[in-house]
């Protein structure tokens, strides 16, 4: 028989993302609507061996869903990395009552929220919370398109520049060990080039490409750079080594850096968390545990977190070929 689930703990952990608000917001108005007690938790697994929590109602929760970061906080917690520390964070939840959890968060956060239900058998659903979209079984991750459309209008305005001066810019984006970010903004912002982590370009057909662009009539050219791209040691050396073997242009580098976590989270991130929360708390209601809430072609599913932890998603190859032919 399914234990009934009487109050639910919800937490944010590893890097904010847009949208992590508006999934909190979610989670506490669907536990009052289903009259189940719901206790936030703060600073993420380092707030829950220190027992930093606080009830959390409909009303807790007015007037946040267009914030970016987290009002609960984030912290990463070297302690919950151990068997002790795990030990105390399970003592603090049993101590208030908290019957199982929703983590917002990425790989980190849900392995740790998967060693957790192993040790404890303590219910555990995830919510996919990260900019790099680099989370194996959802099409999108809550941050994701807040971040692309943060970096396409940075490239815009970039441009702006570039096309006034004759310049080339070497544009670097987040993303970590995947190019999402950098593939769809650089199609989106028209980039000439497009550097990911997935396709080793090499330094002599970035040249060849660049001479190429030029010889056509570009006076100015934007390539943008994933920030776990191996074409060069880092963007700036990749930058320097252009400018000394390729006349003509004057090279630029941008990074955009944090920026890209920051800002209101779109339409889109805001429906998706809203959905998302309510499929977390409906699922532990139905006894589901250890599990990720993913949306594949546009419908909610679960996702073992186990799986999602292990792997990445894979990028959109046939969106690399479009970036090709956009750029001639």
């Amino acid at each position: 028989m399914t234990k009934q689930i009487r109050k639910i703990g919800v937490m944010t952990s590893g890097g904010d993302a847009p949208g992590m608000n508006a999934a909190i917001r979610s989670v506490v108005r669907t536990c009052a609507f289903h009259n189940i007690e719901c206790i936030g938790i703060y600073r993420g697994y380092e707030g829950m061996i220190e027992g930093d929590f606080k009830i959390l109602d409909a009303r807790s929760v007015n007037h946040i869903i267009h914030k970016g970061g987290t009002f609960l906080k984030s912290a990463r917690s070297k302690e919950f990395r151990t068997k002790e520390g795990r030990q105390k964070a399970y003592l603090q939840l049993k101590s208030v009552g908290i019957d199982a959890l929703v983590l917002i968060g990425g790989d980190g956060t849900f392995t740790g929220g998967m060693i957790f239900n192993q040790e404890f058998n303590f219910p555990v659903i995830g919510i996919p919370g990260t900019i790099d979209n680099d989370i194996l079984g959802t099409n999108f991750t809550l941050g994701y398109d807040t971040a692309l459309n943060t970096a396409v209008e940075a490239i815009d305005k970039i441009r702006d520049t570039a096309s006034s001066h004759k310049r080339l810019f070497f544009v670097e984006v987040m993303g970590r060990d995947v190019g999402h970010i950098a593939l769809n903004a650089g199609v989106g912002a028209g980039a000439e080039e497009i550097l990911v982590p997935e396709e080793d370009l090499g330094l002599d057909r970035l040249l060849e490409s660049l001479e190429k662009s030029r010889k056509t009539g570009k006076s100015s050219s934007i390539v943008v750079v994933a920030e776990g791209d191996k074409t060069g040691k880092n963007v700036f050396e990749l930058a320097d080594y252009v400018e000394e073997n390729l006349e003509g242009y004057d090279v630029r580098v941008s990074v955009l850096g944090h920026m890209q976590r920051g800002g209101s989270p779109s339409c889109f991130d805001r429906v998706l968390a809203s959905r998302m929360g309510v499929k977390a708390v409906e699922s532990l209601m139905e006894g589901k545990s250890n599990f990720m809430v993913g949306t594949i072609n546009n419908k909610l599913e679960l996702y073992p977190i186990d799986k999602a932890v292990k792997g990445h998603s894979e990028i959109d190859h046939e969106l690399l070929r479009v970036s090709d032919i956009m750029s001639i």
